[in-house]
């Protein structure tokens, strides 16, 4: 059974009038079902605004690539030889 991400459901018939699914929503984003199985997710304009985005300094960029160094070496000795 698959876990939905958010409480609002819609079906693929309904999405043809997807200004009803929106106003159904409250601007959350609406999880799309197909035979009951989850094929994606419509996220409106208004949650997208809400998510609070900044630039990574060089530090955290930094530091990110040293913590996921071991993760991605092989693959970069991989690449190595091409």
């Amino acid at each position: 059974m698959t876990r939905l991400l958010t409480p609002h459901i819609a079906t693929m018939t309904e999405l043809r009038e997807p200004h009803k699914v929106f106003e159904r929503s409250g601007g959350k984003p609406v999880a799309i079902l197909k035979n009951s199985a989850v094929v994606g997710y419509l996220v409106p304009n208004e949650a997208v605004n809400q998510i609070e985005t900044r630039v990574a300094t060089l530090d955290e960029v930094m530091a990110h690539i040293e913590a996921t160094r071991a993760e991605v070496q092989p693959v970069l000795d991989y690449l190595r030889d091409k």
